[in-house]
């Protein structure tokens, strides 16, 4: 059964539209505690987060099942799913971000895992959110970089990752992920950010190194309509509510302005 219903990408284009930005918590299956996620779910929910992405890529403890489930009975934030392969797919799911690695040449990763995936997604329902996903140097080797045996853009490199993006637009891709990968050194330069948003017109995630308020300003300026954090909750947790605040004191600002 395919399912005809848009409601996470009629939520993001709407936020797209009124210029309102989203906070999203990446969880990784290998490094969330089953015991504790509850109270940490609430506090999410609490702070104001939007959206839960599920996955990684490589899971070694596929626990994505579980996660989802939790995530249903203690909030009413959708999870949505962010598959390294093919094998990362839970009906359960809200939504599936169908990444395109389209800042490498791997053709499995741009085409190849999507073929395996479409007739599972078809007959699951997921609402289906055609992504072009673009890793950016980030001062180390990511682990997504090594699975994916690609190399990322560089990071001064800001008018590549903007005509990469461009071109993902113009083959009907209707999001784009700039991700500096879990762990990153850096994130996401916001000239990079700046670039990829002049030229393009769907929604902008950004992921990766932000693990402070003044790196998540920095990218919410640059145009991230989504900006992600995972790696940096889990070793700072104050690091949620602060990312959450900003977010919510930037979209203060700028209806104030309006």
């Amino acid at each position: 059964m395919q399912n005809t219903s848009k409601k996470i990408a009629s939520l993001l284009s709407d936020k797209r539209r009124r210029q309102k930005k989203s906070f999203a918590v990446l969880l990784d299956p290998d490094k969330v505690d089953l015991a504790t996620f509850p109270a940490f779910l609430r506090q999410a929910a609490t702070q104001g987060v939007d959206f839960f992405f599920v996955g990684g890529s490589l899971i070694m403890n596929y626990a994505i099942d579980q996660l989802i489930e939790a995530i249903h009975v203690h909030t009413t934030i959708p999870a949505i799913l962010f598959p390294g392969s093919s094998l990362h797919i839970a009906s359960s799911a809200d939504a599936i971000l169908l990444l395109s690695l389209i800042s490498g040449r791997n053709p499995d990763l741009l085409i190849g895992q999507h073929v395996i995936a479409a007739p599972v997604l078809r007959k699951s329902g997921i609402e289906v959110l055609p992504t072009g996903y673009m890793l950016v140097e980030s001062g180390k080797l990511t682990t997504v970089s090594y699975i994916s045996n690609t190399l990322p853009i560089p990071h001064d490199k800001p008018g590549v990752a903007a005509c990469t993006a461009m071109a993902g637009e113009m083959l009907g891709l209707g999001y784009m992920y700039l991700d500096a990968g879990s762990g990153a050194q850096q994130p996401v330069p916001a000239a990079m950010i700046a670039a990829v948003r002049e030229v393009t017109e769907v929604p902008l995630i950004v992921g990766g190194g932000i693990n402070s308020t003044d790196k998540a300003y920095a990218a919410l300026e640059a145009g991230a309509d989504v900006i992600v954090v995972g790696n940096g909750i889990e070793h700072n947790s104050a690091l949620l509510p602060e990312v959450a605040y900003a977010v919510k004191s930037f979209n203060a600002q700028s209806e104030a302005l309006t």
